[in-house]
């Protein structure tokens, strides 16, 4: 008996293996055969992934892809199907990597072809099987610093902000702004005498022998070249997935891109989702000349975190280490200055890009504002603004308890990520669909 439990035990994990690298190369086969020209790189998973450490990794171009017909892609969907009862791997959560090339109007490479990188979270059946993805496709737009695919991604534990929605049945998408992660970043940002004169003696002397002026004038990127990415992105996932709308779901400083956005483009977007984003009421005042980049030192990351902690069990203490291993990897070249570093473009005036009431007044789709209760960067205040300014009367506010600005990696996470997937296929939150509630209480 045990000698035939452990044959079947192996029997199992080698149906699975196969399975997996099927699954694997159905996702790319499909992706690469529905959509425009675009990089793939598609992988199975068990809920969580290291990208540039995974499992089964293929990188094909699509173009190159149309060439292998239908024959291939029916056989591993027949091999699936064999397998598929021995498994979940309907359940499996994929991640499939796609770069979007798209012409700049961003300050530094205007004109130019740049490559905007987009990660995707899907559940293997929905991927696979499902007719319609009408109302079921999502964009997450990042914040000022961040890239998506950590802190929208995050590879510790369930904090996947994406792979709870993948789950919840949704397909979802993650971006990237020109000069953030994967993406193209503009020339510039590799000279550390553009960082922010406040940030450079963190640089000195391993990377810097000493303080020095930039060697670039003006904005790297804007908020109109952030709103032009989004777009890029946006109608090469409607084209992919062959939907008219999708939702996007802002956090932070995606909410002056993605929020203006929605009020112009209201025939491709369905409903928005917006966790603390940066909103100022009044007339934009002038502009003032700001610094060309900035960066993030695990010294600096770890002060602004600790300077919004209200509660006692409000972070898991072993996240950081994680969370800080995996921000560095987005950033090759920032993680060799100083004592290592992730870089943004600074892309403008933040007193003048959070002034934008004159659009949202204009957003007609449903919206969910969500804001930690003890966020010193997005008061809540300021959300509760933006939501007696929004124009529809299908919007919520929702108070995240004992949560700052980095609420989804902390431990009300769950109420965060459920909150947001109700609002999305449904409309309502605990059956709210118009006016103030709590939760992670």
């Amino acid at each position: 008996m045990k000698l035939r439990s452990a044959a079947v035990r192996a029997e199992a994990r080698a149906i699975n293996a196969r399975s997996r690298r099927i699954v694997a190369t159905v996702v790319s086969l499909v992706v690469a055969l529905s959509g425009p020209s675009a990089q793939v790189h598609a992988q199975g998973v068990d809920g969580v992934r290291n990208t540039r450490n995974g499992l089964a990794g293929v990188r094909l171009k699509s173009l190159g892809l149309r060439t292998i017909g239908l024959a291939a892609l029916l056989s591993a969907l027949l091999q699936l199907s064999v397998y598929s009862s021995y498994g979940d791997d309907g359940e499996r959560i994929l991640a499939v990597d796609h770069f979007v090339s798209h012409v700049s109007s961003a300050p530094a490479v205007s004109g130019q072809t740049v490559q905007l990188y987009v990660r995707e979270r899907v559940q293997a059946s929905v991927a696979l099987t499902s007719p319609s993805f009408s109302r079921r496709v999502v964009l997450f737009v990042h914040g000022a610093t961040i890239p998506s695919e950590v802190y929208f991604d995050a590879q510790y534990q369930d904090y996947s902000w994406m792979a709870y929605l993948a789950q919840a049945g949704l397909d979802v998408f993650g971006m990237d702004i020109t000069g953030y992660g994967p993406s193209t970043r503009p020339g510039p940002m590799d000279d550390p005498c553009n960082v922010a004169p406040a940030s450079q003696p963190s640089l000195v002397p391993s990377t810097l022998p000493a303080a020095c002026p930039s060697t670039y004038a003006g904005d790297l990127t804007t908020i109109a070249s952030d709103r032009d990415d989004i777009d890029a992105v946006v109608d090469y996932i409607r084209s992919l997935r062959h939907v008219d709308k999708i939702s996007l779901v802002a956090w932070s400083r995606g909410g002056p891109r993605a929020g203006p956005y929605v009020a112009t483009h209201p025939d491709k977007i369905d409903s928005l989702v917006m966790l603390a984003p940066a909103y100022l009421v009044g007339s934009p005042p002038d502009r003032t000349p700001t610094s060309v980049m900035g960066i993030t030192t695990r010294q600096s990351f770890d002060a602004n975190w600790d300077n919004q902690i209200g509660c006692a069990d409000q972070y898991d203490p072993g996240i950081r280490d994680s969370l800080w291993s995996q921000l560095l990897q987005t950033d090759p070249t920032g993680a060799t200055w100083g004592p290592g570093a992730y870089r943004a473009p600074t892309g403008g005036d933040t007193m003048v890009f959070s002034r934008w009431g004159a659009l949202a007044v204009r957003i007609e789709a449903p919206t969910l504002l969500l804001s930690g209760e003890h966020d010193k960067q997005v008061l809540p205040e300021n959300v509760r603004a933006l939501y007696a300014d929004l124009r529809t009367p299908h919007k919520v506010f929702a108070m995240l308890a004992c949560s700052s600005h980095l609420a989804a990696w902390e431990t009300r996470h769950v109420a965060l990520f459920q909150a947001s997937a109700e609002w999305l296929l449904t409309g309502s939150v605990n059956g709210v669909s118009q006016g103030e509630l709590g939760i992670g209480e």
